[in-house]
């Protein structure tokens, strides 16, 4: 009862963020929202239609893709999303009149800021509000795609048609706010608490370890390798740590062996021991037998 009550909150959230961001941001500006509402913005501007409604409509084609492609329960999840979502869409246009940022670009990065941050509500629950995120969650699902980047190539033509109609530089606006919604919803999506993932080839490895276990208070494991060139073994370290560990990691090794070779990239979403905690997943079996 609590996970569907956390599920609807969230997904009420992010569409009532993407309804204000449309109406409040976009739409004073001339501007276009993206994947299907911006079809239903372009009615809008064009013929005075319901933005909501004509959501409604353009879904339905996609709601039978997702009940083809996708488990079950998805579309039904994702219903409700788009309802929320078409919903806000109309409800919240009486902020149109209101403006409250007069200046196109900035109102362009706010739109697109608060649009990311609803779809990363959205994402985070696994939820919907239709559209290009139904095609989204399909890539995804089988080409291990960002869920927002088939909604992004979407929105590059969609642009290309808003140029055609409204002129060039409406465009470059939106498909800037676009651009900046993309980022934000991927990185609300991963999460910000970023960590380092450290490979160290060493001969001094068995030193190096001890040492980062002793001062830094990291786990340390043993990968073993062998030299393409030498074909000789060598123990390769591997190594999580946060941000602020990176420098005493980089002095160890340093002062151990100057000579060793390291890489160093970011991570998220870090899972197990000493980081977050790896959530329960329930089984069929399991379900089941409640």
């Amino acid at each position: 009862m609590r996970k569907h009550l956390i599920y609807n909150l969230m997904t009420a959230l992010g569409c009532i963020l993407m309804g204000i961001a449309v109406n409040a941001f976009y739409i004073p500006h001339q501007l276009l929202s993206g994947g299907i509402s911006g079809i239903a913005v372009m009615l809008y501007y064009l013929f005075g239609l319901p933005m909501g409604v004509i959501t409604i409509l353009i879904n339905i084609p996609l709601f039978f893709l997702a009940y083809r492609y996708m488990d079950r329960t998805y579309p039904i999840r994702a219903l409700f999303g788009m309802l929320a979502f078409s919903f806000s869409l109309d409800f919240f246009s009486f902020l149109i009149p209101l403006a409250p940022i007069h200046d196109t670009l900035f109102s362009c990065i706010v739109g697109g800021t608060l649009t990311g941050i609803g779809a990363a509500f959205l994402y985070r629950v696994g939820s919907s509000s239709g559209g290009t995120d139904i095609i989204g969650a399909i890539f995804n699902k089988y080409y291990s795609t960002a869920i927002s980047t088939p909604g992004f190539i979407i929105n590059i033509l969609l642009m290309s048609i808003a140029a055609f109609l409204f002129g060039l530089e409406p465009a470059l606006y939106t498909l800037l706010a676009s651009f900046v919604s993309f980022k934000v919803a991927n990185t609300f999506t991963d999460g910000f608490d970023y960590k380092k993932n450290i490979i160290i080839i060493s001969n001094e490895a068995p030193a190096i370890a001890q040492e980062i276990i002793k001062i830094v208070g990291r786990g340390v494991t043993f990968l073993h390798g062998e030299g393409a060139f030498t074909h000789q073994p060598r123990e390769v370290l591997l190594v999580v740590a946060k941000l602020t560990q990176l420098a005493q990691i980089k002095g160890i090794v340093s002062n151990i062996d100057p000579h060793a070779f390291m890489i160093i990239h970011d991570v998220t979403d870090v899972m197990g021991k000493g980081f977050t905690n790896v959530p329960a997943i329930k089984t069929t079996k399991e379900k089941k037998s409640e």
